[in-house]
């Protein structure tokens, strides 16, 4: 085990990683193996139950062994950000001490969903979280999904606390990189949740992405992610023109389903969601198909 603090190693392309269903359970066989082999493909860290885990579907006991055959799959070779969310503070707090005492090395937590919190309210769910648990914390600001923004304010706020790290930001507007930075300073761990955008993400001053696409194209993406951080970003835009059509088509319809189906075309895993989501349309697995191909990742 590297003794760097982890917030140094947050850094490159970590995968938010899919959850493996078979006949409505959780596939844990499909999932080592996968994770084994987001491993032996060079992701920088991995990200279970979060957004693209299907979270909101699964029960307590599947969220919380989820994250436990990650961690231990991972075996210490980099680091897992356990996603433990909830918009109910109470709920976090359980997700979150049970990633911690499971092992994680840190936690992804959004911004509480439906609810509509004002930035105070955003504020202490955090620092509530913030108080009950002892390892690093990573906001996961997605207003596409939470419809809150979370402000750079509030962020500059909770930063003071001592286990908030850094952002998931996922608004996909590039200048909050640069706001957050000044706000925040460099150490701030910035890692982009928005793979179209996440090259410029990186120009600004990120740190890596929290990617959707590395599901599929774990080496692709940590090439990526070891360009930009060498400030190498002419070899990291021909990885991005790469890379583009699956960043795209990955979300031609609600993910997971587009990113499941790529994975079933990979051999990886069954294409198996849970409701409300469902297996995607034709057209979707077209799109899909031409991405693969143009990233090299298939044939035909």
């Amino acid at each position: 085990m590297t003794s760097t603090p982890i917030s140094q190693r947050l850094r490159g392309s970590l995968t938010a990683l899919v959850t493996p269903f078979r006949d409505g359970a959780f596939d844990e066989h499909a999932f080592r193996a996968f994770v084994a082999w987001q491993l032996e493909n060079g992701t920088h860290g991995l990200v279970p139950t979060g957004t693209t885990g299907e979270s909101p579907t699964l029960s307590h006991a599947e969220h919380d062994r989820v994250v436990e055959a990650c961690i231990d799959e991972a075996a210490g070779k980099v680091p897992v950000v356990a996603g433990a969310g909830s918009n109910s503070t109470a709920e976090a707090i359980e997700r979150a001490v049970h990633a911690e005492k499971a092992g994680a090395d840190a936690l992804l937590i959004v911004t509480p969903y439906y609810n509509k919190p004002t930035q105070e309210g955003l504020y202490r769910h955090f620092k509530a979280v913030n108080d009950a648990v002892g390892i690093p914390i990573l906001i996961y600001n997605i207003p596409g999904r939470s419809v809150i923004d979370m402000s750079v304010d509030t962020m500059a706020r909770l930063y003071e606390l001592r286990n908030i790290a850094g952002v998931k930001d996922a608004t996909a507007n590039v200048a909050r990189v640069s706001l957050q930075r000044q706000a925040m300073g460099e150490d701030f761990v910035q890692l982009s949740g928005e793979d179209a955008t996440a090259l410029g993400f990186m120009a600004h001053g990120g740190h890596g992405t929290i990617s959707v696409s590395s599901n599929v194209a774990p080496r692709l993406c940590a090439d990526f992610q070891e360009a930009c951080l060498a400030g190498d970003f002419r070899t990291a835009l021909g990885l991005q023109d790469r890379l583009m059509p699956l960043h795209t088509h990955l979300f031609a319809e609600t993910n997971p389903s587009p990113t499941k189906y790529a994975l079933a075309r990979l051999g990886l895993m069954g294409e198996e969601v849970r409701l409300p989501m469902v297996p995607v349309g034709e057209g979707t697995r077209a799109l899909v198909d031409g991405a693969l191909r143009h990233a090299g990742l298939t044939n035909g």
